[in-house]
């Protein structure tokens, strides 16, 4: 059972705790934290951005649409300002490789190589019980690397809180919630309950895309958007797991491990023969919604980049110079008569 609620004087020093660990150097970082980035999609949606950009139909985490670094460089370090480099594992598929890299192939982090794209669920679990067989009491990061954070110190603070709420509570999974700024019916969303302390609320339930009028009571009960980022203790994870979906936990167990070579884990075909697509949100997060918790980002701007438009808006949104892919695309857009982008954003 978790801990009582913390006191205001407690909220405070944690806050000073989190702004030193947030200036730590990498080896300064707990020796139980790991970190999960999933970078295994394959970004269909973006597929004619990313082609105008890169001349290719590279799925979008290996694509520079923010910057000079790709979504996946920028989600490798926005995980290594938490956790030990080498403590990251990041998912990836097999059909990506020369994609992936010249992104990870200097970095000391680990890469678990799927065959094949089979949804969020067993890319996670695989990822866990590799951690659970280093660490069986890690507590775990798991970020998604399509995302866009206006302030990265702010968001790293968060994530630091985040952590070590997991520590108190070691039965809970931290979610991170965006306070939505409308009705977005392309978001999932987080249906709150009771406050815990400040910014912590209970979890009540999950919707994903929901209905316009859904989606408007959601916004009015002072529901958040889910950013899919959560910390928790590996061994809470996997309970879940094994509660909502005991049959790809179990063929993972019973299989062999994967080859291992040159910082990589590549699973066999084989084992992915036997694994369903399968969705972490979906079918085992919204089972457990009890056992959940939401941290609010605070006075931070967080785009989902989903689609070209949300792409641009972002850019839009900064009031900086754009890149000149950016620049080019909304040209034509305009020469063809679309108009700009509205801002999808949360600002909490």
């Amino acid at each position: 059972m978790g801990k009582s609620p913390r006191s205001p004087q407690r909220t405070a020093s944690m806050a000073n705790r989190e702004s030193l660990k947030a200036d730590a150097r990498p080896e300064e970082r707990s020796p139980l934290r790991w970190g999960i980035i999933l970078a295994g999609g394959d970004g269909v949606r973006l597929r004619s951005l990313t082609r105008f950009i890169c001349g290719d139909d590279r799925p979008k985490q290996f694509c520079p649409l923010l910057g000079e670094g790709t979504l996946l460089s920028n989600a490798c370090e926005r995980a290594e300002r938490s956790v030990r480099s080498e403590q990251i594992l990041v998912a990836v598929t097999k059909a990506h490789q020369d994609y992936y890299l010249r992104d990870l192939g200097h970095r000391p982090c680990h890469r678990i190589v799927q065959p094949s794209n089979k949804g969020t669920a067993p890319a996670i679990a695989y990822s866990l019980l590799n951690i659970a067989q280093a660490h069986s009491d890690a507590t775990v990061a798991i970020l998604p690397c399509d995302h866009y954070y206006s302030d990265e110190r702010l968001f790293t603070l968060a994530l630091e809180s985040a952590f070590e709420i997991a520590e108190i509570r070691p039965r809970s999974i931290v979610l991170l919630g965006a306070k939505p700024n409308g009705p977005e019916v392309e978001y999932g969303w987080i249906e709150v309950g009771a406050t815990i302390d400040g910014k912590l609320s209970h979890v009540r339930g999950f919707h994903e895309k929901p209905p316009l009028p859904v989606a408007e009571c959601l916004l009015n009960s002072g529901g958040l958007w889910n950013t899919f980022v959560m910390v928790g203790r590996v061994d809470a994870f996997l309970e879940m797991a094994r509660s909502a979906v005991p049959g790809l936990i179990e063929v993972f167990e019973l299989a062999t491990r994967g080859s291992q070579r040159n910082g990589e884990t590549r699973i066999s075909d084989s084992l992915y023969d036997w694994v369903s697509p399968t969705d972490f949100s979906r079918q085992i997060l919204s089972p457990a919604a009890r056992r959940l918790v939401a941290l609010r980002l605070e006075n931070i701007e967080w785009h989902d980049l989903g689609d070209p438009d949300r792409v641009l808006s972002t850019l839009l949104a900064r009031n900086t110079e754009l890149p000149s892919w950016a620049r080019r695309w909304h040209a034509a857009k305009i020469a063809a008569g679309g108009s700009t982008p509205r801002s999808q954003s949360a600002v909490a």
